[in-house]
């Protein structure tokens, strides 16, 4: 593809990602979590671990914004501050899952033969285990805190990552373009890097953006069983277990920090369709 021709390619993506409303509005929730992850100490207005028993389960009100918990502390800095974690744990497992599942895919994909059938059945039983039960299990032999929990997170994303990149090169190695560069002798790195990896990056861009979403649910979930985020570190998750003993008294504590799950993982999936749309090719006029 000619320079001329990606560049209309791309204004045409973006033309089209910007008149998707759900698209913009997705964009605008991951905006807004990333300033609250990066400005947490400007924006949070008390110290999210400060404890004061005398306000403990005060309603939204005028001090405490959006309430405190059975601690006294202010709902809405842990809700600031648990944006950083919910962030970190999602970046970077994606990350760790793209990266593993490139790996993995490109020479499942590529080389095939013994390599595909090892590859392929290694991720067949990872599949086989239920998302959660998997990431228990990861956790509870890594042990609970934030970088095991991102692992565990990662590990959990890394197969689904493997089978996109599988199947992309599968379906392009064979292509006459793919094979024009081999009978010039171009080398296998070059193959990989200029010919097979942009065609399907756009792809990978829309799922990782989408598994966002699921990683903010699964780190959420552990924290929520107590194998994830330690206390007293501030995890929306973490926040909804430990108010659900006050449901009934101080439902504030727990439906607060669910509503702020909600909210993430809505922005990254309406900002991952948006893209979808966007840069899917048979889209494009």
């Amino acid at each position: 593809m000619q320079a001329g021709q990606a560049s209309t390619v791309r204004a045409d993506a973006w033309k089209r990602f910007w008149r998707n409303r759900l698209a913009v509005v997705g964009l605008v929730i991951v905006a807004g979590l990333l300033v609250c992850a990066i400005l947490a100490p400007l924006l949070a207005p008390h110290d999210p671990g400060l404890q004061e028993l005398s306000a403990k389960r005060t309603p939204p009100g005028a001090r405490f914004w959006l309430g405190a918990d059975e601690f006294g502390r202010d709902i809405l800095s842990r809700i600031i501050y648990g944006t950083r974690v919910a962030l970190l744990v999602g970046t970077v497992s994606v990350g760790i899952a793209l990266s593993l599942g490139l790996f993995f895919g490109i020479l499942s994909g590529y080389v095939g033969g013994f390599v595909d059938s090892l590859v392929s059945r290694a991720m067949e039983i990872l599949l086989a285990f239920p998302y959660l039960l998997l990431a228990i299990a990861v956790v509870s032999a890594l042990g609970a805190g934030v970088l095991n929990t991102t692992l565990a997170v990662g590990i959990w994303a890394m197969p689904a990552f493997t089978r996109i990149v599988r199947a992309s090169v599968l379906s392009l190695r064979e292509m006459d373009f793919i094979q024009a560069a081999r009978a010039m002798g171009a080398p296998t790195r070059a193959i990989l890097l200029r010919h097979l990896l942009p065609n399907f990056l756009p792809t990978l861009i829309v799922y990782s953006t989408l598994y966002m979403a699921n990683a903010v649910l699964v780190e959420a979930a552990l924290s929520f069983l107590g194998l994830g985020v330690q206390p007293p570190t501030a995890s929306w998750g973490l926040m909804v277990a430990t108010g659900r003993d006050f449901l009934l008294m101080a439902p504030h504590i727990t439906t607060i920090p669910g509503l702020a799950i909600m909210l993430a993982v809505l922005g990254f999936n309406l900002l991952g369709d948006g893209l979808r749309d966007a840069l899917d090719p048979r889209l494009r006029t």
